[in-house]
């Protein structure tokens, strides 16, 4: 890779600008995961623009702006619920979220060329700097993991090694796999060079394969859950004029039928503070009849609010509370917001100030003879190192969360798409309360057995699954998959020390 090959860096941006947004269409909706795969393997054809590290970092820069804006076109969703006061900000917060994030994979594609002067190394560096890379945007100032690379293989054979090593672990082989073979392309011919180009596509084939058949057979507890979804347009969900005809809905959906063993309503869907609510909860208690009832609330502890599920036992009583602990920046909470609340900017889902608090972290809730749940609401779907902090293994995961932020087009979905994963990593079956939809019953394999679909009003009573036993990520998590990916990174520089050395 010298100035002397001539070709022109501006053709390497808009090649990578193309093969970014290429990239983008193995998430969801679409799931089109050979267009991802296809993405990657070219990646090396186009290394050969960069004459600097500096210009390869461009090249990741660019071509992860156009991968998040592809990915995260959802994102302008919120700003639409109220157009005269926020749609302008829309395609700004497009942009600087997708140029924000793809930093990380500059500075990942920047550090593959510093390790690396020769095309296979900078390939196999990029392998683990890419994965580390990833590792940051997961934990980094709170973390968004959001349209990770291991999310484009949720309906395949692959996802199961999510149970193995995480989305982490998934995302490290896929793109290592990619990368090694598409390196093949632009290399010289050599049998050691073919051997070891193909090498990752073998162990993530045979992994997915491996990992398919060592899953245990899902088996059923006898339970049935009621999920209930009322379908409340974000911008009409706190209306005067519609809000009580949304909570009237819920209480005909939670009393219709054969009374099951539990009933769950999504996020935010009572229309009234828990300090004040012991109203309304008398017309849930007597709706359920006999029914445990989890629902989301809002509450206040003195000058601070909180985003809750609250669980009512068999009896009415409010049993347990559980407070969100991770929150959405910019739209739960504003860092620094009470200084900013003076300019009038506040998060969507608060009312002043810096927005709500968060809870003390992640808790089990007990509900009675269905065991223990892992309550996750909304956005702590996406995090599965939250998960794996819990006290104790739960017996199922329970998710309630309000989608209609999300529009009705890709964000949904990808958020479902997460919550199958956070199942598959844990080896335990999923309860999804939507406001909108998707809700769903996801199995330990991270398949949805029922569900009700985006945009619809219903009641749907599933069968909760039973789950597996504990998972080897759910017993140690992501370190070593940190721990392989610097191993990965020494090696390469070693390499690339001892090449250096040689000449």
């Amino acid at each position: 890779m010298t100035q002397s090959e001539g070709r022109p860096f501006w053709q390497g941006l808009c090649a990578v600008l193309v093969l970014g947004f290429v990239a983008a269409f193995g998430l969801a909706p679409l799931y089109f995961w050979p267009a991802t795969v296809a993405a990657f393997f070219l990646l090396p054809n186009v290394f050969r623009f960069a004459h600097s590290r500096r210009q390869m970092a461009l090249l990741g820069w660019a071509f992860g702006t156009a991968y998040f804006a592809h990915g995260l076109v959802w994102i302008v969703e919120p700003f639409l619920v109220d157009p005269e006061r926020h749609a302008w900000m829309a395609p700004f917060a497009l942009l600087f979220m997708s140029a924000g994030l793809a930093l990380f994979w500059a500075a990942a594609f920047g550090a593959a060329a510093r390790l690396s002067r020769t095309p296979d190394g900078r390939a196999w560096a990029l392998i683990a700097t890419l994965a580390l890379a990833e590792f940051a945007r997961a934990y980094v100032l709170t973390g968004f993991p959001w349209a990770g690379l291991a999310q484009v293989w949720v309906d395949t054979r692959a996802a199961q090694m999510l149970a193995w090593g995480g989305s982490h672990w998934v995302a490290l082989l896929s793109t290592g796999a990619a990368l090694a073979a598409g390196q093949l392309l632009v290399s010289p011919w050599s049998m050691r060079r073919a051997v070891l180009g193909s090498l990752p596509a073998v162990c993530f084939v045979g992994g997915g394969y491996v990992a398919e058949n060592l899953q245990p057979k899902t088996s059923e507890t006898g339970k049935i859950v009621r999920l209930i979804q009322p379908n409340a347009p974000q911008h009409q969900k706190w209306d005067p004029d519609y809000v009580w005809q949304f909570f009237e809905r819920q209480l005909v959906l939670t009393a219709q039928g054969d009374r099951p063993d539990l009933i769950v309503w999504p996020e935010t869907s009572v229309p009234q503070w828990l300090n004040n609510a012991d109203p309304l909860l008398r017309q849930v208690v007597v709706a359920a009849g006999g029914t445990p009832v989890a629902l989301g609330i809002r509450r206040a502890d003195g000058p601070r609010i909180f985003n809750s599920l609250l669980y009512l036992d068999e009896t009415g009583a409010q049993a347990s509370v559980y407070d969100k602990h991770h929150l959405v920046p910019f739209g739960e909470y504003v860092p620094f917001g009470d200084v900013l609340a003076k300019f009038g900017i506040y998060g969507f889902a608060a009312n002043a100030g810096q927005g709500f608090s968060a809870g003390i972290g992640p808790a089990l809730v007990s509900m009675g003879a269905l065991g223990k749940a892992l309550p996750l609401i909304c956005y702590e779907a996406v995090f599965p190192q939250d998960l794996n902090s819990a006290p104790e293994r739960a017996n199922f995961i329970l998710q309630i969360t309000n989608d209609a932020w999300f529009g009705a087009r890709s964000g949904p979905y990808q958020h479902l798409a997460q919550a199958r994963m956070r199942a598959i990593e844990q080896g335990m079956p999923l309860l999804r309360a939507a406001n909108t939809g998707v809700s769903a019953m996801i199995d330990p394999l991270g398949r949805v057995t029922d569900s009700l679909p985006l945009g619809e009003s219903g009641a749907l009573d599933v069968s909760l699954s039973a789950p597996f036993p504990p998972t080897v990520y759910s017993r140690f998590g992501d370190l070593p998959i940190f721990i392989l990916i610097v191993l990965t990174l020494l090696t390469v520089t070693l390499l690339q020390g001892s090449s250096h050395r040689n000449k």
